[in-house]
C-alpha cells in the first residue's frame, strides 16, 4: 500500500503524463491540419543540410532534387531516403521545378552566381523562394529580386538563419531595448584555416556534371579541375570571397543590432598573403562601413590561420558592451567591464528560420518573414561594397537611402556584371 504522500505523488505524475499525452495528441492533429508544403532544391551542397532540415518538418514534402552534377544529386537521394524514406524526383535542371505546378517553393543553394537569377525566375513561375546568403553575386541582383517578390507577391527568404534563432533574437532584443545604451560600434570575426587550391589545368568536366548549366547566368569560361564543387567562391567570377561567404552572417547581426540600414561610406584593405595561387578573393580582409547617426560596422577574416582572440560579434554602447557567439548565446558588460548578464545556449537558428519560411508561405503573407529579401540585400549588400572598395582602393562613397555608389564610375562599373548572352533577358527583366 502507497504512504499517501507516494500515491498523491503517483497521481499527480499520472496527471500530469496524461494531460502531456492530451497535448502531444493535439498538436499532431493541428499538425495533420496544415496545408502540404511541396518544396523543390536546387543545389546539393549546402542545399543537402537545408533540405535534410525541411523534410522533418511536418506536412513539408521535398518534392525534387536539381544539381547540375546528377551523382550529386542521386547520392543525396538515397541518402535523405535512408534517413527519412522521403521519396524524391532527381533533376540537372531547375527549370523542372519551375514547371511543376505541384510546387510551392525553390530553395536556391547553387552557387552565388544562380541566386538572382533563380530567386527572379521562380517568382515569375508564382513559386515562394528561400535564397541562401549572400542573396546576389552583385547589388544590381539584389535589386532586381526585391523588384520581383513584389511583383509577382511571393515570399522571398534570405538563408541568413541566425534571424530566427531564438536566443540570437532575445540578445538583438535586449540592444533594442537599451540594454547597453545607444549602440555605436560592432565589430564581428572569421577565422579559418584553408589551405592553397593551386594552379587550375584545362581539363573535361566530370561525367554527369552539366558545366555549361552550372555556369548558367556568368559568362562561360573552359572548365578548370580547381573550380568546383567549392573552390568558387574565391573566384569574382563567381563568388565573393569570404567576405561574401561567410562574413555575411555577422554583418547581418551588426546591421541588425545596429538598426542601420544603407551606409555612407565603406573601405577595405586585404589580399592574397598566404599562397600564390589561383584564389583572387583575399586570404586576409578588413572592412568597415559608416552609417548615418554615428553608427559602424568592422569585419575583419583570417581565411588561413584559425587562431581566435576574439568573440565572434561585439557590440559596443554607450552604458556597456555585449558579446554574442555564433548561436546567440551572450554576455552583457556595463561601462566598467563588470559582466552583468551571462546567457548561455543558443542554436544556429535553421530550423526556425526554415519552419517561419513555411508558415509565411501557408499565409501567403511576406510580412511574417524573419529576413525578407529587402532585408537580406541590404546585409549581402555591405559585402559587395566592402569588396569594391578593396578591388577599387578607394573608400566607396555611398547614397544613405539606396546603398548606390556616389561619383566613381569604376565603383559603379561593379554595381552589375555581365551575362551569357542566353540568360541575359531573363534576369534583366523582371
Amino acid at each position: 500500500m502507497f504512504p499517501r504522500r507516494d500515491f498523491l505523488s503517483a497521481a499527480a505524475a499520472s496527471s500530469l503524463a496524461t494531460i502531456a499525452a492530451r497535448q502531444t495528441l493535439a498538436n499532431q492533429t493541428e499538425q495533420a491540419k496544415l496545408p502540404t508544403v511541396r518544396i523543390g532544391m536546387m543545389g546539393l551542397n549546402r542545399g543537402a543540410a537545408i533540405a535534410t532540415e525541411f523534410a522533418k518538418l511536418p506536412n513539408v514534402e521535398v518534392t525534387i532534387l536539381c544539381d547540375a552534377d546528377r551523382g550529386r544529386a542521386e547520392s543525396f537521394q538515397r541518402a535523405l531516403y535512408q534517413q527519412s524514406e522521403v521519396k524524391t524526383k532527381v533533376t540537372t535542371d531547375f527549370r523542372d521545378i519551375l514547371k511543376d505546378d505541384s510546387i510551392d517553393a525553390l530553395v536556391c543553394a547553387a552557387p552565388n552566381h544562380w541566386h538572382g537569377l533563380a530567386t527572379i525566375l521562380a517568382c515569375k513561375a508564382g513559386k515562394h523562394v528561400y535564397v541562401e546568403k549572400p542573396c546576389s553575386h552583385n547589388p544590381l541582383e539584389g535589386e532586381l529580386m526585391i523588384a520581383a517578390a513584389q511583383k509577382y507577391e511571393r515570399c522571398v527568404q534570405m538563408g541568413t538563419q541566425r534571424r530566427s534563432g531564438p536566443v540570437v533574437r532575445e540578445a538583438i532584443q535586449k540592444l533594442h531595448d537599451g540594454a547597453i545604451g545607444p549602440v555605436h560600434l560592432s565589430r564581428s570575426y572569421y577565422n579559418n584555416v584553408r589551405g592553397p587550391i593551386g594552379r587550375g589545368k584545362p581539363a573535361t568536366p566530370p561525367a554527369g556534371l552539366d558545366y555549361d548549366l552550372w555556369q548558367g547566368p556568368a559568362p562561360h569560361r573552359e572548365f578548370r579541375d580547381n573550380i568546383l564543387h567549392y573552390n568558387w567562391h574565391w573566384f569574382w567570377h563567381w563568388g565573393g570571397g569570404e567576405l561574401a561567404n561567410n562574413g555575411v552572417h555577422s554583418l547581418d547581426i551588426a546591421r541588425w543590432g545596429l538598426q542601420a540600414d544603407f551606409p555612407v561610406r565603406a573601405i577595405s584593405l586585404g589580399g592574397r598573403y598566404w599562397y600564390d595561387d589561383d584564389q583572387e578573393t583575399p586570404d586576409t580582409q578588413t572592412a568597415v562601413f559608416e552609417f548615418p547617426n554615428e553608427k559602424q560596422i568592422m569585419w575583419g577574416s583570417t581565411s588561413c590561420n584559425k587562431h581566435d582572440v576574439n568573440p565572434f560579434l561585439v557590440f559596443y554602447g554607450e552604458k556597456g558592451s555585449m558579446e554574442l557567439d555564433a548561436n546567440g548565446a551572450h554576455r552583457i558588460f556595463d561601462r566598467n567591464e563588470k559582466m552583468v548578464e551571462d546567457v548561455k545556449g543558443g542554436s544556429d537558428g535553421l530550423a526556425e528560420h526554415l519552419t517561419n519560411f513555411v508558415t509565411a508561405i501557408r499565409s501567403n503573407d511576406p510580412s511574417l518573414l524573419n529576413q525578407p529579401i529587402t532585408s537580406g540585400h541590404r546585409s549581402t549588400l555591405l559585402c559587395h561594397l566592402g569588396n569594391i572598395a578593396l578591388r577599387s582602393g578607394r573608400t566607396v562613397n555611398c547614397d544613405s537611402q539606396s546603398g548606390h555608389i556616389l561619383n566613381d564610375t569604376q565603383q559603379q562599373a561593379l554595381w552589375q556584371r555581365e551575362y551569357e548572352p542566353a540568360w541575359r533577358d531573363a534576369i534583366l527583366n523582371v
